[in-house]
């Protein structure tokens, strides 16, 4: 590390609380190394409450681009200059951009995971996907398959704060993408569930349903597996449990390689100087991901 840091080296860094158990810097000096780019990259623990500090330090050593965690990620939405899309929708962002002293928030999580099924034969445009879950990484998920062109996405939650979420975003998407049909019913109506999954394209499980201590737990009957039907899991340890349709089809695997690609594009986005109209294509990020708008339009 010491050898390939010099004056001219450009500071990156992961921002939340706790983050002494992250891989990020790991990770990112490992590509910035491999790659040939001068950065290094840290993680710094601060809370909420210090995050205004943060971003005038992010100004003040001209920082150009990093990570937000929990809990900073929704307070983070609202000091930045600018949101992607899906980041001003969920509320929230997990990296920024600096150019030139103006800040852009955006959200990967869920281009991580389309991206994924991309990768694995699955693109999600014009199609039927069916979402177990309304948390953070859920909520991320279901505005990205609205925005790269799914045709309907089904949200499954039980009745708890999380639904009040799902209910939102529904209504959020109605405004941002009226093309795609969103609907939300309770996890418990196992009829209408069932009904869902035979007319789906897409089954993803984006609860903790399936990770230790529940890695003995499945939300659906694997009856209801059929060969032409994609499902992905956001689960990756264990990386075989219950939920996996085993012979029948296989499993899109989840959070592990859809974290690679969310990964990737924070790297893309911060490595590459682009403009507004041209964000999309230099940096590998789906077109409605890029185009960004300023937050007050």
């Amino acid at each position: 590390m010491e050898k390939r840091i010099s004056g001219h080296t450009g500071l990156m860094a992961l921002f939340g609380t706790p983050v002494g158990h992250s891989g990020s810097p790991a990770m990112y000096n490992f590509s910035f190394q491999h790659d040939g780019l001068d950065y290094a990259y840290m993680a710094f623990d601060v809370t909420e409450e210090e995050m205004p500090k943060v971003f005038e330090s992010i100004r003040l050593l001209n920082m150009r681009g990093g990570n937000f965690t929990m809990p900073c990620k929704n307070i983070a939405a609202q000091l930045v200059d600018k949101l992607s899309p899906a980041a001003e929708i969920i509320g929230a962002c997990n990296v920024f951009v600096n150019d030139d002293g103006v800040i852009t928030g955006h959200i990967t999580d869920g281009v991580g995971f389309v991206k994924n099924l991309e990768l694995n034969g699955a693109p999600v445009k014009d199609k039927k996907v069916v979402v177990l879950g309304a948390g953070g990484a859920a909520t991320a998920i279901q505005v990205q398959l609205a925005l790269d062109g799914a045709k309907e996405v089904n949200i499954f939650n039980i009745k708890d704060k999380f639904f009040e979420r799902a209910e939102g975003t529904k209504a959020k998407l109605a405004e941002k993408c009226p093309e795609c049909v969103v609907t939300v019913d309770d996890l418990d109506d196992k009829a209408k569930l069932e009904e869902a999954i035979k007319a789906c394209d897409i089954l993803v499980n984006a609860t903790i349903m399936g990770m230790k201590p529940h890695q003995d737990v499945t939300l659906v009957d694997k009856s209801l597996f059929r060969k032409d039907l994609v499902v992905a899991d956001t689960v990756y340890s264990p990386e075989k449990n219950k939920n996996d349709p085993g012979s029948r089809r296989s499993r899109v695997q989840g959070n592990r390689r859809s974290g690679n690609a969310s990964a990737a594009g924070s790297s893309k986005l911060w490595t590459v100087r682009w403009k507004r109209n041209a964000a999309c294509r230099v940096s590998g990020i789906p077109e409605s991901t890029g185009k960004i708008k300023d937050k007050g339009e």
